[in-house]
C-alpha cells in the first residue's frame, strides 16, 4: 500500500510556495497519498494592517502564542487564507498535474471542534481572561471524507478555520489540526514545515538544531512562541500512531525531500 503523508506548510514570512508545490507534486508522482495543510499568519497580518485592523497576539501562561480572533479578524483571516493562499496552492499544484482540491476545515465538516469559552492571556505581567475569542481546537476530523478524496486520486489542500460544534467558524492552530488530520487518516508521516530549520536550542542560532525529539523535556524547554505549538502537534501526532513527524524548513528547492530524509527535528512513533 502506498504511503500517506501530511505536509503542513507554515504561513510565516519567507516561504516561497512554488518550490514547495513542486516537491509535493514529485511526492504525489511517486504514488504517495498526500494531504496538504497550510496556514497563513503572515498574509493575514499584512491584510489586517492594510485594512486598518492589525493583529493582536495572545501569549498563554504556558508560553503558547496565538492570534487574538475577534469577528473582524476572522473575516480578514478567511480572506487571506481561504481567499488567497489556498487557491494559490491549488493552482500551483494543478499546473504540475496534481489533482488538488482546495478546502477549509468548514467544508464537509472536515475539522470540527469547540470554541474556547475562556482564554488566559499574559498582558503586562498579569493574567487576564478573554471570553469572546473565536478560537478553538480541532476535536474531530472527517477522515472518511478525506479518504474518499485520496482514494479518488485527489490531493486535499486544507486550511483553517474549523467548524465549531455550534456551527460557526473558529480559528484553530494549523499545526495541531495537521496532527489531528494525520492521526485520523492513519498517515505514515507528518511534515511540519515553516521558516525555521526545526527546534533550536538557541532560537537566535540556526546551527543549534535539536535533531532528535527523543528527550521531550529538553524539546519543550527549548521551544518558544509558536514553536511550542509545533512540538505539541508532533507529540499529538505520535500519540495518534503517526509513525514519524519532522519539524523542518519549508524554504529552499528541496524542502520536502530534505525533511523526509531527516533534516529537522525528528520524532519517531512506536514501530507498527
Amino acid at each position: 500500500m502506498s504511503e500517506t503523508v501530511v505536509v503542513k506548510i507554515g504561513g510565516g514570512a519567507g516561504i516561497d510556495l512554488e518550490p514547495v508545490a513542486e516537491q509535493i507534486a514529485q511526492l504525489v508522482r511517486t504514488g504517495a497519498r498526500v494531504v496538504v495543510v497550510h496556514g497563513g499568519s503572515n498574509e493575514a497580518t499584512l491584510l489586517g494592517e492594510r485594512l486598518g485592523h492589525p493583529p493582536v497576539f495572545i501569549t498563554s501562561p504556558s508560553g503558547h502564542e496565538s492570534r487574538r480572533t475577534d469577528a473582524a479578524t476572522m473575516d480578514i483571516f478567511q480572506m487571506a487564507v481561504c481567499g488567497k493562499i489556498n487557491p494559490r496552492l491549488v493552482t500551483l499544484l494543478r499546473a504540475k498535474m496534481v489533482d488538488a482540491v482546495g478546502l477549509s476545515g468548514l467544508d464537509g465538516g472536515t475539522w470540527i471542534g469547540s470554541r474556547k469559552g475562556a482564554i488566559r492571556s499574559v498582558e503586562d505581567g498579569r493574567t487576564v481572561i478573554i471570553r469572546d475569542d473565536l478560537s478553538g481546537r480541532v476535536e474531530r476530523v472527517n477522515g472518511a471524507f478525506l479518504a474518499v478524496l485520496l482514494e479518488s486520486g485527489m490531493t486535499p489542500v486544507l486550511s483553517p478555520p474549523a467548524l465549531s460544534t455550534c456551527g460557526s467558524p473558529i480559528n484553530v492552530d494549523a499545526d495541531r489540526a495537521a496532527a489531528a488530520t494525520a492521526a485520523a487518516i492513519g498517515a505514515d508521516e507528518l511534515l511540519l514545515l515553516s521558516n525555521v530549520p526545526g527546534v533550536l536550542a538557541d532560537p537566535s542560532d540556526a546551527s543549534s538544531l535539536i535533531e532528535r525529539g527523543d528527550d521531550l523535556d529538553a524539546i519543550r524547554n527549548a521551544a518558544n512562541g509558536r514553536m511550542k505549538n509545533k512540538v505539541l502537534a508532533a507529540e499529538e501526532a505520535v500519540n495518534g500512531d503517526v509513525r514519524r513527524v519532522v519539524i523542518g524548513d519549508a524554504r529552499g528547492v528541496d524542502a520536502v525531500a530534505r525533511a523526509r530524509s531527516g533534516a529537522g527535528t525528528v520524532f519517531e512513533g512506536a514501530p507498527a
